[in-house]
């Protein structure tokens, strides 16, 4: 007769419900079945609701907004008086959005197994794209440097986070796990398409609208200059002057298909202590459907991307314009990179390539 593996239980706190927002969906999330295999049992507890998810972060409904954040307090005292029933607490961002650390506080009184997954480089630096608007709540420096500090171990999806977590852990315990994708669903595009002209395509919300406008200049000269198409994958509307554009509202059902209509993505970046922080997944999806990517020379893309062999790095505006001419120009050159950046997905940041290393972080230490 078998022997059913022990049932650890364990509490995701996270601010989103699941399926949603690319910070869970494509880091944690996917995993879920793994350690269910594993012998874990979770219990998923998301901060805001699905309703209030889709009005968050755009203009108005501030009353919804607001009915929204109370819910979310009063689940988070819910989980309060459950906490003791689980072995491990697995924090994505933060406890709570508001009220300083109040709350993480309270967590860490109850429990010292909390695990603490974040992005960005929000214990460094003020959020850029977060000023003057609803998003700069949800950015608290004080929560995330004392989850970093308490938690039994940190996760970072960026390696220029780890020696800062490494050093401000209290047991010294940190992990870098970069963003992965699903091989299986992230297809390479048929490359015999019969599209007429080549598309030069980026994917991003409005908070990483600014470093598109770094490069807006970039794009009317080479899609004017050489004929081609921008496409655009967004939460949001964008406009250049005179150019081929088509601007996608982004949509997982439509994912795939939509970045399978780009034939060179881009990975624009503004140099800071912020930008570092990235996980480069733009890059990442750009390299699991086959296409050749080109990104600033800077942060996490410069540990993912081989210049010159499975996608370009670059310093410069006139760097852009050169290497965006030559993809376009070569169709060998596009269908080489696209694959050669398609196997090293498979090889490094795919599911089954990085799913041992969040076991690894929640078999580290003994449960209670």
């Amino acid at each position: 007769m078998s022997v059913k593996p022990n049932i650890r239980k364990i509490l995701v706190i996270c601010p989103y419900p699941e399926g949603v927002a690319a910070t869970q969906r494509l880091k944690y999330e996917q995993y879920f079945d793994t350690w269910k295999k594993d012998g874990f049992d979770i219990t998923i507890s998301p901060f805001f609701s699905i309703n209030t998810w889709n009005i968050l972060y755009e203009d108005g409904n501030l009353i919804k907004k607001i009915v929204g954040t109370i819910k979310g307090y009063f689940k988070r005292l819910k989980d309060i008086f459950r906490i003791r029933k689980y072995e491990k607490i697995y924090v994505c961002m933060w406890v709570t959005p508001f009220f300083d650390t109040f709350f993480e506080r309270i967590f860490f009184c109850l429990t010292p197994n909390i695990i603490y997954d974040f992005d960005d480089a929000i214990h460094v630096e003020d959020d850029p794209s977060a000023k003057n608007s609803f998003r700069s709540f949800f950015k608290s420096k004080k929560k995330v440097n004392l989850l970093i500090k308490k938690s039994c171990h940190v996760i970072t999806s960026s390696p220029f986070n780890l020696d800062y977590c490494v050093k401000n852990n209290q047991s010294g315990l940190a992990t870098y796990i970069p963003c992965s994708l699903d091989e299986k669903r992230f297809l390479p595009k048929c490359m015999g398409h019969n599209n007429t002209k080549i598309s030069i395509g980026w994917t991003g919300t409005f908070s990483s609208k600014s470093y598109l406008d770094s490069i807006s200049d970039v794009l009317r000269s080479v899609c004017l200059k050489l004929d081609i198409k921008l496409v655009l994958i967004t939460n949001f509307d964008y406009a250049i002057k005179d150019i081929d554009m088509e601007v996608i509202k982004w949509s997982e059902r439509t994912e795939i298909s939509d970045l399978q209509k780009i034939d060179i993505g881009l990975y624009p970046i503004i140099p800071s202590n912020w930008a570092l922080g990235k996980g480069g997944l733009k890059v990442l999806q750009y390299m699991a459907i086959g296409i050749p990517s080109i990104s600033t020379n800077f942060g996490t893309a410069t540990k993912i991307v081989s210049n010159c062999i499975d996608g370009f790095l670059v310093d410069t505006l006139d760097e852009w314009i050169q290497k965006i001419s030559l993809l376009v120009k070569d169709e060998n050159l596009r269908k080489e990179m696209g694959q050669k950046g398609r196997e090293k997905i498979i090889e490094k940041y795919s599911v089954e390539a990085v799913s041992k290393s969040y076991l690894s972080v929640l078999n580290q230490s003994q449960f209670d």
